[in-house]
């Protein structure tokens, strides 16, 4: 076995020496080489290739300067991205996570002489946010991906429209409170002066004087034992009385109008959107292209609805079944005064009538048909919430 084989010690430590990082200054950028100690760094040196690398920079050092800072900030801004996404983080710790790479491009090929003045270069670009601390400077990614982009534009929607939902059903209730305070006629209270026209109520007073006198002297004869027993009479009576008219007057007691908008806020609230629309008996239209033009833009009918997001669907021109799921169909608005079906929203599952359209705001005006809010008109309602009835 020779001194340079594959298996000899010497060889086997070669490796394990080479494997690890090595000292930056016995690193040559040009030709991407790294040696383990200054007698190796001074023979590369001197060596052909690295001459010939010399030249070739000599010629036109800034392109490979922009090259070496191009890939460096690409790939440490790649690391950051996939390691950190968008959390704070100190600078040094992306740092030596990066440099913990051995074929890294190094700082010192690039246009930034410190790890801060990459920092500062990041912020002022504005690939990060970037705050110094006691501790060091801090940075932040900054993600723009269009799909990222998409998705937060989606989450500002939803909570627009959730805000939207709420001022409307704010002012809806205000409208109701104030039809319901100018329907009341305000009682204003007379005062009149106390005369007696006739002498029955002379009468009336005289007989309540004997009265009195009379139980005054029943109680003198009786003792204070008469009076415990008349008054307990009496708070029996007054305690059945009141219990009485209590009852009497909850039975009486009608639902004001703003109890009754209450109450179905309230079941709005228990019905509130879901990601899932379909039901049966609804006219849709399929629009994806996988099916070919055969049933490309074409109407059926739901016949079965399989866990909330597939349907059965029976096409109306040739009678096929197919199933499909909810995100290659789309809803069917019909013309105003045909028969629709609310899909999703606070009055999901009732039916109605299609009054009018607004193709501005793609949006519809509905007279409901069914269920406890018959006869209510929706305005505002959106295409994707309703559907044509079969």
């Amino acid at each position: 076995m020779g001194k340079s084989d594959f298996l000899t010690p010497k060889a086997i430590a070669n490796r394990i020496k080479s494997k690890g990082l090595q000292k930056l200054r016995w690193y040559c950028q040009m030709c991407q080489k790294q040696c383990r100690d200054e007698n190796g760094f001074k023979c590369h040196c001197m060596s052909e290739s690295h001459q010939r690398q010399l030249l070739l920079a000599s010629e036109n050092p800034q392109q490979f300067m922009d090259y070496f800072s191009e890939e460096f900030r690409n790939d440490f801004l790649e690391l950051l991205r996939r390691r950190f996404g968008t959390k704070r983080v100190h600078n040094n710790i992306v740092y030596n996570e990066y440099i913990s790479h051995r074929e890294h491009i190094h700082m010192n090929a690039t246009q930034w002489e410190t790890l801060t003045d990459f920092t500062k270069w990041l912020g002022r670009e504005g690939l990060c946010k970037v705050d110094e601390t006691p501790k060091g400077w801090y940075i932040q990614y900054i993600d723009r991906d269009p799909e990222t982009i998409r998705r937060q534009l989606e989450l500002e929607k939803k909570k627009k429209q959730d805000l939207d939902d709420e001022e409307k059903t704010a002012k809806f209730i205000e409208e109701q409170v104030r039809r319901g305070l100018e329907g009341k006629e305000q009682e204003v209270p007379t005062f009149t002066e106390l005369s007696r026209e006739n002498d029955e109520e002379k009468g009336l007073i005289w007989v309540c004087f004997l009265l009195t006198s009379i139980i005054l002297l029943f109680i003198s004869t009786l003792g204070p034992s008469a009076l415990k027993t008349i008054g307990s009479s009496a708070s029996v009576k007054r305690k059945e009385s009141s219990q009485s008219s209590a009852q009497s007057k909850e039975k009486k007691k009608k639902k004001s109008a703003l109890d009754e908008i209450m109450e179905i806020e309230e079941e709005k609230k228990r019905t509130a959107r879901t990601d899932y629309w379909l039901q049966p008996e609804i006219v849709v239209k399929i629009i994806t292209k996988k099916l070919g033009e055969k049933y490309h833009k074409k109407k059926g009918i739901v016949k079965e609805v399989i866990d909330k997001y597939t349907a059965v669907v029976k096409m109306i021109d040739s009678g096929d079944k197919l199933k499909l799921d909810q995100t290659h169909l789309e809803t069917v608005i019909p013309a105003p005064g045909k028969r629709i079906l609310v899909l999703n929203g606070g009055y999901r599952g009732n039916e109605g009538t299609l009054e009018s359209i607004n193709e501005k705001t793609f949006s519809a005006t509905i007279v409901i048909e069914t269920g406890p809010l018959k006869g209510r008109r929706v305005e505002g309602i959106q295409y994707e919430d309703i559907s044509k009835l079969a």
